[in-house]
């Protein structure tokens, strides 16, 4: 199985770029993980908070395969601890499925057709994150996931 996890917009912060390259690093003693970055949307200015997320949704949808399972990042969704999300993580392995997609929205979140693609939806906190540092939160917590389910010290229970 791959995993991937899609965000919109580069990170420009070289010191989060630098621990999100180190927890991939880590992370494919583990897993096929893949982080693609979605350019942003040029011109926003002249578009509404909709027009926006639509065009984001669109460039989301192109980069999926038919039979990627999609997660939203959401601050609606389900919200697991990291053992919760550990179990989830096997769970995905266990179904077969080739790859799971994980997306950070735009600034304004998901289009409605993202939402009606999505499999599911998963929240790291109900605090509010910016887009940069959830890159980080996120890919740490995958690898924190992965050496819960080979009972290796980093996860302290």
């Amino acid at each position: 199985m791959t995993i991937k996890l899609m965000a919109i917009g580069k990170t420009d912060n070289k010191e989060l770029g630098t621990l999100i390259d180190t927890y991939i690093s880590r992370l494919s003693h583990y897993i096929n993980f893949q982080l693609e970055i979605i350019p942003d949307i040029k011109n926003t200015k002249n578009l509404s908070e909709i027009q926006q997320k639509q065009k984001e949704g669109a460039l989301i949808l192109d980069r999926l395969n038919n039979t990627d399972i999609l997660v939203l990042l959401d601050e609606k969704g389900k919200q697991y601890d990291s053992l919760g999300f550990s179990e989830y993580l096997q769970k995905q392995m266990n179904s077969g499925l080739k790859q799971l997609v994980f997306v950070i929205g735009g600034p304004y979140g998901f289009s409605g057709a993202v939402y009606q693609k999505a499999n599911g939806k998963i929240s790291l906190s109900k605090m509010t994150f910016s887009h940069q540092m959830i890159r980080l939160f996120f890919i740490e917590q995958l690898y924190r996931g992965f050496t819960i389910l080979k009972n290796e010290p980093y996860h302290h229970r």
